[in-house]
Order: structure tokens, then C-alpha cells, then sequence
């Protein structure tokens, strides 16, 4: 089951390069934090969804949060995912899918492929709880972006 409204967010390392690694319990309830799960890199869903992201950036930009994409795929996928699409915040692997279990947005079988994350988006408050939690059924839904930055903009 995901994560919802009032629980404490799990601090996991996830790794936006090869042998690097963000902790995200060092951010955890010093900033907000945006955490936009995706299933997989390259995919056309996936890839609209970020790309938007990317073209609302001044919007984004100015809420006071960090924005961080995550996937299962590996950190050499995100990078050139990033880097062909040009996004401006990074792109987290969750390869090892510690996150994607302790956030409850494991999907078991998408289309044959097996344990990558549901499309999910989480709104983390500077006291480290979670303010805005969504996981799509349908993982050709993209979040409501709009509910997204509200719930930045009201978390404390």
C-alpha cells in the first residue's frame, strides 16, 4: 500500500549517476521534496510526463522544493534519458527498488515486465510527512500537475 497523507516519508539513497548516491534522509524534513516515480525511461508516457515537467520548469522552479524523477531503470538509462530530453532536475535509479517498495508503488507486471514503479507522484513537508500522495491505476494516466504544485505551495 502507497504512502499516504500524514506518514512519514522513508528516507532512501538512490543514485542519479554511477557511484553516486543522494540520501534522501539528509533532505528529509529540512526541504520539501517532489518525487515523481515513473515506470521506465524512454517510454512514451514516461517521457511526456517528464518533457512536461520540464517545459513548466519556471513554474516548478519557484515552488521551494526539490524535484527528483525515479525509476528502476539504471542510472546509466537516466542519465542519457536526461541528457536527450534535456531536463533540468534529476533523474534518480531505484535499480535495487528499496524506494519503489517503501514508498508501496511496486508494480508486479506492466506488459511482461516485471517490478517497476507505478506512475506516483509524493509531496514531502519540511517536518519530513508526506502532504500530497498519488499513484495512477492506469499508468498512462500522468499526474495532475497542478494538484502537485498546490500541494507544494500548502506544504509547510
Amino acid at each position: 500500500m502507497a504512502l499516504k497523507v500524514g506518514d512519514k516519508a522513508v528516507a532512501v539513497k538512490l543514485s542519479p549517476e554511477p557511484k553516486q548516491w543522494i540520501d534522501l534522509g539528509d533532505q528529509i524534513g529540512k526541504e520539501k521534496i517532489v518525487l515523481l516515480f515513473f515506470p521506465l525511461a524512454f517510454s512514451g508516457v514516461c517521457t511526456k510526463e517528464l518533457c512536461t515537467m520540464r517545459d513548466d520548469w519556471s513554474k516548478w522552479s519557484g515552488l521551494g522544493a526539490k524535484v527528483y524523477g525515479v525509476s528502476v531503470d539504471s542510472p546509466f538509462v537516466n542519465m542519457k534519458f536526461a541528457k536527450e530530453n534535456n531536463l533540468p532536475f534529476p533523474l534518480l535509479s531505484d535499480f535495487n527498488r528499496e524506494a519503489t517498495k517503501a514508498y508501496g508503488v511496486l508494480m508486479e507486471d506492466l506488459i511482461g515486465l516485471k517490478n517497476v514503479s507505478m506512475r506516483s507522484a509524493f509531496v514531502i513537508d519540511r517536518q519530513g510527512k508526506i502532504a500530497y500522495s498519488w499513484v495512477a491505476e492506469n499508468p498512462g494516466v500522468e499526474p495532475d500537475y497542478a494538484a502537485v504544485q498546490k500541494a507544494v505551495h500548502g506544504a509547510v
